[in-house]
C-alpha cells in the first residue's frame, strides 16, 4: 500500500471523528450519541456513493477492463470508506450496548477495504455495490424515522 493511501486513511479517521464532534457538540447537542453517529453515517453513505459513482471510468462498461488496477480516484474512495469503517468501529465500542454483529460487519469491511487497497482488483466494483446497498438501507431508515416523527407530532396536536 502506498504512503499517500495510508495518509488518506489517517486523515480520514481524524476527519470522521471531527465531523462527529461537530454534529454532537454544535449541530445537535441535545441529541443522543446514536442519533449523531447516524448523521455521520448518512454523510458517509452519501459521500461513498458519490465518490464511487465518480470513480467509474466508463459507464457503458463500469467493470471494464476486468481485473485491471484501480485508478487513483478509486483508491482514494476506498481509503475514505476504510477510514469511516475504522472510525465507526471505534464508535461502536463507546455505545451503551455493544453489538457483536455490527463489530463483525465493520471488521469484515475493514479487511475488504484493506485487501482492495493492497491488491487493487475487482474490489472497487464490489465495494461500490456494497456502498450503494448501505446507502439505500440508511436512506430508508431515515425516511422511516422522519415519517414516524411527523406522525407522532400530528398525534400530539390532535390530543
Amino acid at each position: 500500500m502506498e504512503d499517500y493511501i495510508i495518509n488518506w486513511v489517517v486523515i480520514g479517521v481524524l476527519s470522521w471523528a471531527a465531523t462527529f464532534l461537530l454534529v454532537r457538540k454544535i449541530l445537535f447537542p441535545h441529541q443522543s450519541f446514536d442519533f449523531c453517529n447516524r448523521i455521520v453515517s448518512t454523510i458517509h453513505a452519501s459521500l461513498a456513493v458519490a465518490l464511487s459513482s465518480l470513480s467509474v471510468q466508463d459507464w457503458r462498461c463500469p467493470v471494464c477492463p476486468m481485473a485491471s488496477k484501480s485508478s487513483p480516484w478509486q483508491m482514494q474512495t476506498m481509503a475514505v470508506s476504510l477510514a469511516y469503517m475504522i472510525y465507526d468501529l471505534g464508535c461502536g465500542l463507546f455505545e451503551k450496548q455493544f453489538k457483536i454483529d455490527n463489530s463483525i460487519h465493520h471488521l469484515v469491511s475493514i479487511i475488504g477495504f484493506g485487501a482492495g487497497l493492497a491488491y487493487e482488483k475487482a474490489m472497487a466494483l464490489g465495494l461500490q455495490l456494497v456502498s450503494a446497498f448501505w446507502f439505500y438501507k440508511i436512506a430508508r431508515m431515515v425516511k422511516y424515522k422522519l415519517a414516524k416523527r411527523t406522525t407522532s407530532k400530528e398525534l400530539a396536536k390532535a390530543e
